[in-house]
């Protein structure tokens, strides 16, 4: 008899439900996507729907609904941090508490509500299950992976109690070891920096990441500011475990991240203030914690070999969104290969709960394919037949060009590539995750040195120092960047060949972001990044052929086998997911063409746009 299994992750943040049916991954998305709210973290109403429809299912059809974490464990940790912290604290303590006694210790039943309204029928006979929230990461990252045994290491803010930890895979089985516990978090304090650097708590630690670069490897600033954060503020075991001092935080007690006064007397300069200018001992002080963070990554690995002896790792956990580390940890060759969950955040907690639910719970076996994941390349969200794209096209009145040959779509998108434009691309089924992985997907010309800067400043409204990755066909990877691994996830990095860089100029480190942003480092200028890196997307034929062939007509065109991707949306708002969210997205901005489906819209043959909301007061910032 088949075994259904919905997962679902929500009232913190990235809300999001999973559909599994006998360990295939039937369904899986975001309610962002849905309600057009950025890491919306209500019931996931809007996915629970979609994760029905897409199995032909009813709740009474469900074996087990899945919560990812457990509530009354993260309920007692807020009482005990309180009342260890007492009388620090009290005012958070106030507003906090009815919050989590409404959400948390009544959770069952706003579960059953939030089912039976999404499903349209009486909840309370559905069977609910709940996960510790770092098993849910734990699961999410081996049971998908392609190993038959796998040391497990999961690194996020916080669970319950736990913050990181290490666990064995094996079979159909994932056995803890090993666990770091609150208040002292690798995720924590890597988004201590990322609010003391002027950016988003849950949503800016990639700006983090991208501007870590533009400090100077060279300089006594960044030693001296990795000294001081490794001998003042935490203290590093050689197995990877931290202790954060506390008077230099205040995210136990406080509403806020970081003791400000204390980082200024210990960095020399005050928080920086939300979209202000970024000075050079700002650059440096990212490069510096995001050294610390990848010196602290490659412990725990080191210390997950030594206690499973596994040959392979998984990773999940919001921290495993670091590509940068996630591209020493491969180079380190601690493990022979790795595997990391595309949702890797709280939303792939989703999958993960409804797959530890299976295959532990229910004690099912696990099927595993060797050198392939059951991911299905990430693409498990919503897909839009001809007839949808041509009544959102009617809606807005919009004028387009329908192909019935997709080969004759595809070398006209790549010829208007070649030639600089930037283009829309909106394909089959949504990506699970936070990456656009080429259905979901804005494509430029990496040739092209104005490239990045137009798609940040024209396209995305952000920060012009963001960089941008490039979709390779893996067939040619090679010739382009130093990687012999496989990355269909965008989830890690590697160097550009050498052979393509320009050599930096004399005094490089030493000048303005905005002078070292704009210097062509490379033939592929704008996926190149400052330290001659690239987060990289490679496209597989059997995964994404519509993506893989309009590749293959640009190579064949340019004799460029990669574009740069960056993901369907505008600075703040989620990723488009229907036809009418990837208009709107086109018209709102200086993309020159959108494709959907098999019908190609040019910008300048549309009806004059006029938005019936201030969109960038909507989305707000990221």
């Amino acid at each position: 008899m088949s075994i259904k299994i919905l997962g679902i992750s929500a009232f913190y943040h990235d809300s999001a439900a999973a559909l599994i049916e006998d360990g295939v991954i039937t369904a899986a998305a975001q309610e962002e996507r849905f309600t057009r709210k950025k890491h919306d973290p209500g019931f996931p109403g809007h996915a629970v729907k979609f994760c029905l429809k897409q199995g032909g299912l009813s709740l009474k059809d469900l074996d087990a609904v899945v919560f990812y974490d457990k509530p009354l464990l993260k309920f007692e940790r807020l009482m005990e941090t309180y009342y260890s912290l007492a009388p620090k604290g009290f005012y958070s303590f106030l507003s906090a508490v009815p919050v989590w006694v409404k959400e948390k210790v009544f959770l069952k039943k706003m579960l059953r509500d939030g089912l039976a309204k999404a499903g349209g029928q009486d909840a309370s006979g559905v069977k609910l299950l709940f996960t510790p929230h770092h098993l849910s990461h734990a699961a999410s990252a081996f049971f998908p992976s392609p190993f038959e045994e796998a040391a497990v290491l999961t690194l996020d803010g916080v669970g319950e109690w736990a913050t990181a930890s290490i666990s064995h895979g094996k079979g159909n089985s994932v056995k803890m070891l090993k666990e770091l516990k609150f208040p002292h978090s690798l995720g924590l304090l890597y988004s201590a920096f990322t609010y003391y650097l002027g950016f988003k708590v849950n949503s800016g630690e990639y700006k983090l990441m991208g501007l870590a670069p533009y400090g100077n490897p060279d300089s006594e600033r960044v030693k001296r500011f990795e000294k001081l954060i490794t001998e003042k503020m935490i203290s590093v075991k050689p197995d990877g475990s931290v202790y954060l001092d506390q008077s230099y935080f205040n995210y136990a007690a406080g509403l806020t991240m970081t003791a400000d006064a204390r980082w200024q007397e210990l960095f020399g300069f005050p928080r920086r203030q939300s979209e202000g200018e970024l000075s050079q001992e700002q650059c440096d002080l990212a490069m510096a914690i995001q050294h610390v963070t990848e010196d602290i990554v490659l412990k725990m690995a080191a210390e997950a070999r030594r206690l499973t002896g596994a040959e392979n790792l998984c990773l999940a956990g919001g921290v495993a969104l670091n590509c940068v580390a996630n591209g020493k940890l491969l180079r380190s060759n601690i493990f022979k290969e790795l595997w990391i969950q595309p949702a890797a955040g709280d939303a792939g907690g989703a999958l993960g709960a409804a797959l530890a639910a299976y295959h532990m719970y229910k004690d099912a076996p696990r099927k595993v394919q060797p050198g392939q994941d059951s991911m299905q390349g990430s693409y498990l969200g919503p897909e839009f037949s001809e007839q949808d794209i041509v009544l959102s096209a009617k809606k807005y009145k919009a004028v387009y060009t329908r192909y019935h040959d997709f080969g004759e779509l595809t070398a006209k998108t790549a010829g208007l590539l070649a030639t600089g434009s930037v283009v829309g691309w909106f394909q089959g089924r949504m990506e699970w995750g936070p990456r656009a992985l080429g259905n979901r997907t804005i494509l430029g010309d990496s040739r092209d040195r104005d490239m990045q800067k137009r798609l940040n400043l024209k396209i995305k409204y952000r920060e012009g120092f963001r960089p941008f990755a490039p979709s390779v066909l893996w067939e040619h990877t090679r010739e382009y960047f130093e990687i012999d691994t496989p990355s269909p996830y965008m989830l890690l990095i590697a160097d550009v060949a050498k052979a393509r860089r320009n050599p930096l100029p004399e005094g490089y480190h030493e000048r303005g972001v905005k002078e070292k942003l704009y210097f062509v480092r490379s033939d592929v200028p704008s996926i190149t990044h400052l330290d001659y890196t690239a987060r990289l997307q490679t496209v597989h034929k059997e995964t994404n052929p519509r993506y893989w062939e309009l590749i293959e007509d640009f190579r064949r065109k340019t004799g460029y086998g990669l574009l740069v991707n960056t993901s369907f949306n505008v600075r703040g708002e989620p990723i488009v997911c229907t036809p009418a969210d990837a208009y709107a997205c086109f018209m709102r901005t200086e993309m020159d063409y959108l494709v959907v489906g098999d019908f190609l819209f040019e910008k300048s043959a549309q009806p004059a746009w006029h938005d019936e909301s201030d969109w960038r007061k909507e989305y707000g910032l990221d």
